[in-house]
């Protein structure tokens, strides 16, 4: 079996950031977030735990809700989701996320697709986990230009989701409500830490010796390759024929000599 791929190695991380959840919803154009979320529920049919729902907005297959992100929020706001997947064209030290644009508002010179739902999903699911593959000065600001959901709110304001973790493609952070400060907890293989603090534009917390993010053992990986991709293929065609397209190219060039 070849080694395991960066995209790979994400999924593996979303599923280790949901473990104990109940009931994870994804919003559209997410595959990694779903594929994290099947692991997920891959692992609990395995293992005997309690099953996992999977809301997947835009899947025929893995998605109850029948009338769209109105049922979501609905669901939400009743406690009924555990887990959310966010992003942000701009992310600060204190989970602040920007989805609106570029310099001052509304004269934003660049705009995104807008804040939509994110503040209210913010503010009611209990682990919220923040993801962006891309890790940059320009995503992971001191002080994002426009604020589209808060990560956090005073003492007297009624709260209780909020920002749980971020991962990029550099590794996985913590984030701590009190101190509104993020913790690095591990570095993806081939990155270092210097590295993901040139990349990032905020101060962040860590341990003297960061940990390498630890790879899946054998069976979670064919887990991943086998069942996951399959039941991903309904809602993200093209993109589980990309990583299956990776790994058998990976795997042929395990083939080749050296």
């Amino acid at each position: 079996m070849s080694a395991l791929l960066p995209r790979e190695r994400l999924i593996v991380s979303i599923a280790r950031l949901l473990e104990g959840v109940r009931h994870v919803a994804v919003g559209a154009s997410s595959p990694i977030p779903a594929a994290g979320a099947m692991l997920l529920r891959a692992l609990a049919e395995r293992d005997g735990k309690p099953r996992v729902r999977i809301s997947i907005l835009g899947s025929r297959e893995h998605n109850f809700f029948t009338n769209g992100s109105a049922e979501l929020f609905d669901c939400a706001g009743q406690g009924r989701i555990d887990a959310f997947f966010l992003g942000g064209g701009q992310i600060d030290g204190e989970a602040n996320i920007n989805l609106v644009g570029t310099g001052d508002y509304p004269q934003t010179p660049v705009r995104w697709p807008g804040s939509f739902g994110s503040s209210y999903l913010y503010f009611v699911v209990p682990r919220v986990i923040l993801f962006r593959e891309e890790h940059t000065p320009r995503v992971f600001v001191e002080k994002v230009d426009f604020v589209s959901a808060p990560g956090t709110s005073p003492e007297e304001v009624y709260r209780p989701g909020g920002p749980h973790a971020l991962l990029t493609s550099l590794g996985v952070f913590s984030f701590d409500r009190a101190a509104r400060r993020f913790r690095l907890e591990s570095v993806h293989p081939g990155h270092t830490l210097p590295e993901i603090k040139a990349a990032t534009g905020f101060a962040f917390d860590h341990a003297p010796d960061v940990p390498e993010t630890a790879d899946p053992d054998a069976a979670t990986l064919a887990l991943l390759r086998g069942r996951v991709l399959t039941e991903l293929g309904e809602t993200y065609p093209e993109f589980a024929r990309q990583i299956g397209a990776d790994i058998t190219a990976a795997d042929l060039a395990a083939c080749q000599p050296a």
